[in-house]
């Protein structure tokens, strides 16, 4: 593979001009797994490379390299396609939740509490960015959902959500996070209808710019993580599993039609596993 890999670097630098830092990048990954495959291009297939990440994963890298390595991989073996030196991408199907089921991060349930503590309710702006995330954490909405809330969508116990397909769905929302709520509509907002969470310019909020408060806030934390607005969702569901939640129970709250979906989208943890084996194995 060394040949192939040495090619591909030549044709980013000469003719798409890369930088030789970003280079160097695509080498090194590249060279990684050459190293874990040690075949023949045309012989690796996409278990092959899932497995390669799950050992990354296993290792303790980060989800920023993981995620680089990945797109170093597939832009890689595009290149090998359109050359012809293979038949076959097998990067092409890496898009599935198998495969990004190793990448994102979870937060501990510590590190939430640390996160949900970094907005000033004190001010319009942190007290809208305390209410989003008590939300997002307490019903593991996905970032869509949240942008699309309406200010009748959330009562006293529960969240009325309109999620993938426009199908709609009514979940549980914790006390607390209903309290955020009501704090941020009380003292900042003057309307009795249109869209709960609005910008700062009077606009409905969208992804954009809830990923970048997540990313504020993150690093205010002091987490060291990746971390997204889907991390909160991941960490929902990963909480919720851990400490004893029926899968068919998390399903209804995400909103996935397939149980499936599911059981590969939650994170179970080596101590969750161990302490269940404790727990519920026959002991001689």
């Amino acid at each position: 593979m060394e040949r192939e890999i040495a090619d591909f670097l030549v044709y980013l630098g000469s003719e798409k001009g890369l930088s030789p830092h970003t280079l160097a990048a695509y080498g090194r990954d590249l060279k990684s797994y050459a190293k874990y495959s040690q075949g023949k291009v045309e012989e690796i297939d996409a278990d092959q490379i899932i497995e390669y990440f799950q050992t990354l994963k296993n290792k303790g890298i980060a989800s920023s390299s993981l995620c680089r390595a990945l797109v170093s991989i597939k832009v890689f073996f595009r290149f090998l396609k359109r050359e012809k030196i293979i038949l076959t991408n097998p990067t092409v199907f890496l898009e599935s939740p198998k495969m990004w089921q190793l990448i994102p991060e979870v937060l501990t349930v510590e590190e939430v509490g640390r996160f949900l503590e970094m907005p000033d309710s004190e001010t319009a702006i942190g007290a809208r960015d305390k209410a989003i995330f008590m939300v997002m954490y307490a019903s593991g909405l996905r970032v869509s959902e949240l942008c699309g809330l309406n200010l009748g969508d959330i009562s006293d116990d529960q969240v009325r959500v309109r999620g993938k397909g426009n199908k709609e769905r009514v979940i549980p929302i914790a006390s607390i996070a209903v309290d955020a709520v009501d704090d941020y509509l009380t003292r900042f907002r003057t309307e009795g209808d249109g869209p709960l969470f609005l910008s700062s310019k009077g606009k409905r909020i969208d992804r954009v710019a809830l990923w970048e408060r997540v990313k504020f806030y993150g690093r205010k934390a002091g987490i060291s993580k990746e971390i997204s607005p889907h991390t909160l969702r991941h960490s929902f569901a990963t909480h919720l599993l851990e400490n004893g939640a029926d899968l068919r129970v998390i399903q209804e709250m995400l909103g996935h039609s397939n149980i499936a979906t599911t059981d590969r989208y939650t994170h179970v943890s080596k101590k969750h596993l161990h302490e269940a084996f404790e727990k519920f194995h026959p002991k001689p």
